[in-house]
């Protein structure tokens, strides 16, 4: 009887280990368990719980009358160091035994058993080694897993960089009649904000700013594509009306009303000394003139919600010769403090009105100390591009 059950024993082994050995996913590993649990050892009742996430999940269970994969383990077997006798009410008083599942002090699961033969005991201690490989097995599978999935996120982090990185311009102009600055700051590898400045001949050119909703590779393509087509409008059409409403068209056909573009876009004129701008649901840009502070708010909703565009209207500012413009993404304004109160607009344009006539990077080194100071230790929650422009026709 004694080598009987060893047989059966070893056969129970040789089928987990070649089950493992070929490779097979883990939902016919459990069940290739539970058939030589059932089979060869004769187990009669049983049910194994492992750690899923933020709970314990009932992965192999028969001979009872419940449904155990609709029961959740008590917290008492979630500290379990070795077999123990089963004193809980029911429904695991029918049980006899319980044990962990233990690799380098981990717990990976907790079995319950029952009896295998009437007068007879489960033999445990080849039950913990069994289940014990098997489990294990199954841990590697999913760390194989993970590890695969992080390397492929990397990767597409490093598309996302790349792809990123060929949207701001290499070189902006500093000359005396025109200067501009930009500094992005992305809260992770990838971010979803984009600036540009686009020369269109000598005496007109544009400037912009657009957060695109997402993060990874997605946004990255949506934004690299949105850049490409606005780069191709800007020098076909001069109507920056007809311009804006291309742009939502193809945002809204690339990311099938998944994705969303707040964008704002200014084109100033040399010899009008013009400034027309469209506000596509982004954070008022702002124009320090002479005359003071003008809000440039007037536009649109955001890009890619509807097609075409509920409403549009764009906005000319004349007899410009000296200005300063600022234009910013949100995470800028939506930064916050350890009370978490937004560092706000109201503080920006304050700090900007201050120091104006300053030198452009200069203006941004005080608004980058500003926020620092403001947010102490907390760290930033979102992307932060800012892009300055300084035009003087007099110099």
């Amino acid at each position: 009887m004694a080598l009987d059950i060893k047989d059966l024993e070893l056969n129970a082994l040789l089928e987990i280990t070649q089950a493992i050995n070929n490779n097979l996913p883990e939902k016919d590993l459990y069940k290739i368990y539970r058939f030589t649990l059932l089979a060869d050892l004769k187990v009669k009742k049983m049910a194994m719980f492992v750690p899923e996430e933020d709970q314990w999940t009932c992965k192999v269970h028969f001979g009872v009358e419940q449904d155990f994969m609709e029961i959740e383990l008590p917290e008492t077997f979630r500290a379990l160091e070795e077999a123990e006798v089963v004193q809980e009410k029911e429904p695991f008083d029918q049980f006899e035994l319980v044990f962990p599942v233990l690799h380098k002090e981990r717990l990976l699961g907790v079995v319950f058993v029952g009896s295998v033969h009437e007068n007879e005991s489960v033999d445990s201690a080849f039950l913990r080694a069994l289940t014990n490989i098997l489990i294990v097995a199954i841990e590697n599978k999913k760390l194989a897993r993970r590890e695969l999935q992080r390397e492929a996120y990397r990767k597409e982090l490093e598309i996302a960089k790349k792809v990123q990185n060929f949207l701001f311009p290499k070189l902006l102009p500093k000359t005396p009649r025109l200067k501009i600055e930009a500094v992005y700051l992305p809260h992770h590898d990838v971010g979803g904000d984009y600036y540009d400045y686009i020369p269109l001949g000598e005496d007109r050119f544009i400037v912009c700013v657009a957060d695109v909703s997402g993060k990874g590779v997605p946004a990255a393509l949506l934004m690299s594509n949105f850049q490409a087509s606005l780069r191709t409008l800007a020098r076909k059409i001069r109507d920056l009306s007809e311009i804006v409403r291309d742009l939502n068209h193809g945002t809204f056909v690339s990311s099938n009303g998944e994705n969303f573009i707040t964008f704002f876009i200014g084109v100033y004129d040399f010899k009008e000394k013009t400034f027309e701008y469209v506000n596509c649901g982004h954070n008022p840009s702002m124009l320090f003139t002479k005359d003071g502070l003008v809000t440039l708010e007037e536009g649109t909703t955001i890009l890619g919600m509807f097609d075409p565009l509920p409403f549009l209207e764009t906005k000319k500012i004349e007899h410009l010769e000296e200005f300063l413009f600022f234009g910013y993404t949100d995470g800028l304004t939506e930064t916050f403090n350890a009370s978490d109160e937004p560092y706000g607009y109201d503080r920006l344009v304050r700090l900007l009105r201050d120091y104006s006539q300053e030198d452009l990077a200069m203006i941004h080194q005080y608004i980058f100390k500003s926020l620092d100071d403001f947010r102490e230790d907390r760290p930033y929650d979102d992307d932060i591009t800012v892009i300055s422009c300084q035009v003087s026709q007099t110099s």
